[in-house]
């Protein structure tokens, strides 16, 4: 998780299943399209064990004061619909269990830092 809020100034659980390999980016992918009918099947470990990932992603968030940002995950490759199909990741739906996965944790002076140096190395690009 420390390496992924350096590099982006963000923890998304998604991302960090898939940084332990308990997601594999084909897997991800898959979801993404809406061939897995929800996030939960295509995870490498039991539920016991996503569930204790998630409380310790809420808890290093926590501990490290990231300020929490739901985010809508739609599927992908619906160009003309007018409306955006939300993906689902458990099986069962639970509000919580479905808001606990999409929420993103931000630290935003890690962010505002990132972002400086972008726009640094943009400027310099130009000149």
């Amino acid at each position: 998780m420390y390496q992924q809020l350096q590099r982006s100034g963000i923890v998304a659980p998604v991302q960090v299943l898939m940084d332990l390999s308990i997601l594999s980016k084909e897997d991800y992918e898959r979801w993404r399209f809406g061939k897995v009918d929800y996030l939960e099947r295509v995870c490498k470990v039991n539920l016991s064990k996503l569930s204790f990932i998630m409380r310790e992603i809420r808890g290093y968030a926590a501990k490290n004061n990231l300020k929490e940002s739901w985010t809508f995950y739609k599927q992908w490759g619906l160009k003309n619909r007018p409306h955006a199909k939300k993906l689902r990741f458990s099986k069962s739906g639970g509000e919580d269990i479905e808001k606990a996965y999409a929420t993103h944790y931000i630290d935003p002076v890690r962010l505002s830092e990132l972002k400086s140096q972008s726009q640094i190395c943009s400027k310099a690009h130009r000149e």
